[in-house]
């Protein structure tokens, strides 16, 4: 344990570094105020491991003297609600982290992001796509043979006039997407033409049926940063393969800025669920009194635990930022209490 404490409390971090180098002079940010952002789902409540990622992007801001806006990433209506909102905002309150009047959601950007994917459609870099989803698995190809889409080469005219059929409901679920044209052959199976809009008619918590088409996270992400003039997009290291994609969609639309995507690792710890829908399945299927059972991982959980705020945010801070996955012991969780409440 004593060895683990010490390895811990050495740990570096990267993302300070790239950071202060980018605002330096001749920097890529050189005079401008570091503008961060925590993007969470509100379809669950916050676990220790988002814990690490709000000190990241928060603390990040801090740090340079910056701000760190919350948004709701609410592109997906399938299991959103109003309730994990409410529940997300007062766990980072708890934390001790606030986003003042940056309050946001990823709906607010709906119309612009519509008109970004016509953007794309009228430069000739996206098409409307009529393979199923079986149909797209089965040509994606392989690192030897590129994907293939028949309707890659659709006139610009008939894919604008298909897309906004689909934005009108005009075509069923499932039969038509939009997809961004790439790379067919790239190595990086995410910019073989990847789907940036689906037809999904669900209700959504705030736009209600408003729309029955929803952008991809990987088109929507890059979007609400620029709009929001993020400098420094903080994610998970799962998204290091997306941010070619990430880079392309700044690249190809007219947004108002260009934020950089810096990945970092997930916060790993032994013996821990950290899966919102394992999560969820424990609390639906009543294994567990609820989201803030005291033997849940969740923030709400670990509050009626006894653990502190503090606590918590010594522990992310101890543990570091580093490119590499690892997995973190409990008891140093339990270490930092200990050492909070001077026991």
């Amino acid at each position: 344990m004593a060895e683990e404490i010490k390895a811990a409390e050495a740990a570096g971090n990267f993302i300070y570094d790239f950071i202060k180098e980018d605002i330096a002079e001749g920097g890529q940010y050189e005079g401008k105020t570091v503008h961060t952002r925590f993007p969470p789902e509100p379809n669950g409540y916050l676990h220790i491991g988002h814990a690490k990622a709000i000190c990241v992007d928060f603390g990040m801001a801090e740090r340079f003297n910056g701000i760190c806006n919350l948004r709701m990433d609410d592109t997906n209506p399938t299991k959103e609600d109003v309730e994990y909102v409410d529940a997300i905002k007062e766990d980072i309150a708890w934390l001790g982290f606030h986003w003042d009047d940056r309050f946001y959601y990823a709906s607010d950007y709906f119309e612009k992001m519509y008109e970004y994917a016509v953007e794309l459609i009228k430069k000739g870099l996206a098409y409307v796509c009529e393979l199923t989803p079986e149909e797209m698995r089965a040509n994606r190809g392989d690192l030897s043979h590129p994907a293939v889409s028949p309707y890659r080469d659709r006139p610009i005219e008939e894919s604008l006039s298909l897309f906004e059929k689909m934005k009108n409901g005009e075509i069923a679920d499932g039969k038509m997407t939009l997809r961004a044209k790439i790379d067919l052959n790239s190595g990086n199976f995410n910019m073989r033409d990847p789907v940036i809009y689906r037809i999904n008619r669900l209700h959504h918590h705030r736009t209600g049926d408003q729309w029955c088409i929803y952008p991809m996270y990987d088109f929507a992400h890059p979007i609400e940063d620029a709009m929001e003039c993020i400098t420094h997009s903080l994610c998970t290291l799962e998204f290091e393969d997306h941010r070619p994609l990430y880079d392309w969609v700044i690249k190809n639309t007219s947004v108002p800025a260009v934020p950089r995507q810096i990945e970092f690792a997930r916060l790993g710890i032994n013996n821990t669920v950290m899966s919102k829908r394992k999560l969820r399945q424990l609390v639906e299927e009543g294994h567990v009194a609820g989201w803030d059972d005291p033997r849940m991982p969740t923030l709400c959980g670990l509050r009626r635990r006894g653990y502190t705020p503090a606590s918590i945010r010594n522990f992310c801070e101890k543990i570091g930022v580093s490119k590499t996955n690892s997995v973190v012991e409990y008891s140093f969780l339990e270490h930092c209490l200990r050492e909070d409440l001077n026991l």
